[in-house]
């Protein structure tokens, strides 16, 4: 319906330049808004306002001059211009009803666009280095990115989800030898644990199950394995050079298969859990993309030699250095250290070409809000390969702070003391976490409330939206021990008997939701569709505390079927988007 009007306004633009009244240049695309009272309309256009200093005359006359020329409609009862010049738009029952006729028809495609192959666009999320299990804060960047890669997909791109395994690097050397120096220790071997090494239980868990393989093949002695290493965490130690030596002294006493089965094992073992947690989370990928991989395939090598034929990288105290600064960043990036080895930043930059080699359109990250300083050095790459830094998207999620009893919990990922998602699923449920994460824009602060998730009340938002489609499926339940059936075809033809307040504001609330979808697309704001959805379950609620729907009158008890029908089909079709369930029973 929005964009009929879009195109009867579009006509009437034609016809003021036809007629001399705005310069036959302007180049304008009307904009709608839904009005927030059906008494000032259904849509509300500003078009007059911001052409009037173009058509020199007052707004509310330029108005009249648009109405005048608006083509008839069968859509458009009436206009009206209020207040400076808004033109609002009454809509007949005939364009209200109609969106229950669509949702009927259209079912699970019922808000959905065609897909454009054109518009291909990859979003990678979560993405946390395997080094332990999932936390809550990963979760919220988890339901964050499932929730707007399902609502770009519903909008017509063609979507591709990605998790960039962090499978390369120090960081997993200091888990490989957090989990030898815990392999040690079972084996019966007293050894000083790296104050920066892998805390928590999972480290022994994978230790265990290499000791189980191994036996003790790869036990040495306390001695052996830290006679001449840096001190570790005194005042006169560095922990820093102390783990490096431990990861050198490692490899030197087992060698490169014998690290390997601690790397491998580590790396497998976490990547696994974080795979199963993730699936029982309703986040599924289409691609489990390997770093390890993108250097072995030379993609790195590829992506520098494309910033040094276009001029952008110089040598410098042994390393070779990439003018970010020059492009926007805050400081120079070093692509090449001293040792010859790349850099986190060198991955970064090849994984990005990487991506727009692969065809995508736009490469679209969803960070944590620590990650800000990654925004101007992504784009300074970008432009340094000679790429439109447009195609790039950061979005940054805020963080997630958990409350029990009204005070918050306290948590450490250093220590290994967190909450991890499996255990919030566990105590709040996969639908109320999906729910909570998306409830909130992504980049403000998330306040989740433990206790509030849990309750079965009006007052968790989750339970509320649910209950009504719970209360829709009961409905129709009770046609059968009421001796009632229900014709849609009946109901669909009988449509002009809703007339009630609650129906029309209920017809209303329906017809929003293709449009809520194309504006969360658009605005990579999947807390709009929950927003919408506690919306029309607080329509449905009043309309089902104040109506019969299983009236004697067969056409007003099918007209009412078939509009708590449509309900029901948004519900369902807006809940999937956030990966939760729609239950028939609560």
């Amino acid at each position: 319906m929005k964009k009929h009007i879009e195109e009867l306004l579009n006509q009437s633009l034609l016809h003021l330049k036809r007629d001399g009244i705005i310069p036959a240049d302007t180049d304008l695309q009307p904009q709608l808004e839904r009005t927030r009272s059906s008494e000032h309309g259904d849509y509300a256009s500003n078009l007059a306002m911001v052409l009037a200093r173009s058509a020199g005359r007052p707004p509310r006359d330029l108005a009249q001059d648009i109405i005048d020329r608006l083509p008839p409609s069968r859509q458009v009862a009436s206009t009206e211009i209020a207040g400076p010049g808004f033109i609002n738009f009454f809509l007949t029952h005939l364009a209200l009803s109609s969106v229950v006729k669509d949702a009927l028809k259209q079912g699970s495609a019922f808000g959905r666009e065609p897909a454009h192959p054109e518009r291909r666009v990859t979003v990678e999320y979560v993405s946390a280095n395997p080094t332990g299990p999932l936390h809550v804060g990963h979760g919220r960047g988890a339901a964050y990115g499932a929730s707007l890669s399902a609502i770009l997909d519903a909008a017509g791109y063609e979507v591709q989800r990605e998790y960039y395994v962090n499978d390369n690097g120090r960081q997993m050397d200091i888990l490989a030898v957090s989990v030898w120096l815990r392999y040690l220790e079972l084996c019966g071997e007293k050894i000083r644990f790296p104050d920066n090494g892998y805390q928590g239980e999972y480290i022994f868990d994978i230790a265990r199950a290499v000791r189980s393989d191994s036996g003790d093949k790869w036990r040495f002695t306390g001695y052996d394995v830290t006679d001449g290493l840096p001190a570790d965490g005194s005042e006169d130690g560095d922990s820093e050079l102390h783990v490096d030596a431990l990861i050198r002294r490692a490899n030197e006493l087992m060698g490169k298969a014998g690290y390997r089965v601690f790397f491998d094992a580590a790396l497998n073992s976490i990547l696994g859990d974080i795979q199963e947690d993730l699936e029982e989370f309703g986040v599924v990928f289409d691609e489990w993309f390997s770093e390890a991989g993108l250097e072995e395939s030379g993609a790195i090598d590829h992506a520098i030699e494309r910033l040094r034929e276009n001029g952008h990288l110089y040598e410098k105290d042994g390393a070779t250095w990439f003018r970010a600064s020059e492009l926007g960043d805050e400081k120079d990036r070093v692509v090449i250290r001293e040792n010859g080895r790349t850099t986190y930043f060198a991955s970064d930059i090849a994984y990005f070409l990487n991506k727009l080699e692969r065809g995508f359109g736009t490469a679209l990250y969803v960070f944590g809000a620590d990650h800000h300083g990654y925004i101007a050095r992504l784009k300074a790459a970008a432009l340094g390969l000679g790429e439109d830094p447009e195609r790039l998207e950061i979005l940054l999620v805020q963080f997630a702070v958990l409350y029990r009893e009204g005070k918050k919990v306290q948590m450490s990922t250093r220590s290994g003391q967190f909450i991890t998602l499996r255990e919030l699923r566990e105590e709040v449920g996969t639908d109320a976490a999906r729910f909570f994460y998306v409830m909130r824009s992504h980049d403000q602060h998330l306040d989740f409330d433990l206790d509030l998730a849990k309750s079965h009340s009006n007052e968790n938002p989750v339970y509320y939206v649910q209950y009504a489609h719970a209360r829709i499926c009961s409905v129709f339940r009770n046609l059968e021990g009421m001796d009632m059936t229900w014709n849609a075809a009946i109901g669909e033809a009988a449509l002009e008997l809703l007339t009630e307040d609650r129906e029309l504001a209920l017809l209303r609330a329906i017809s929003r939701y293709p449009e809520v979808i194309e504006s969360a697309a658009r605005l990579r704001a999947p807390h709009m569709v929950a927003h919408y959805l506690g919306d029309l379950a607080t329509e449905f609620h009043g309309y089902y505390n104040a109506h019969q729907f299983l009236v004697d009158d067969e056409n007003l008890r099918n007209a009412r079927l078939n509009l708590v029908e449509a309900t029901r089909v948004a519900l369902v079709n807006g809940l999937e988007l956030l990966g939760i369930s729609a239950p028939e029973e609560m």
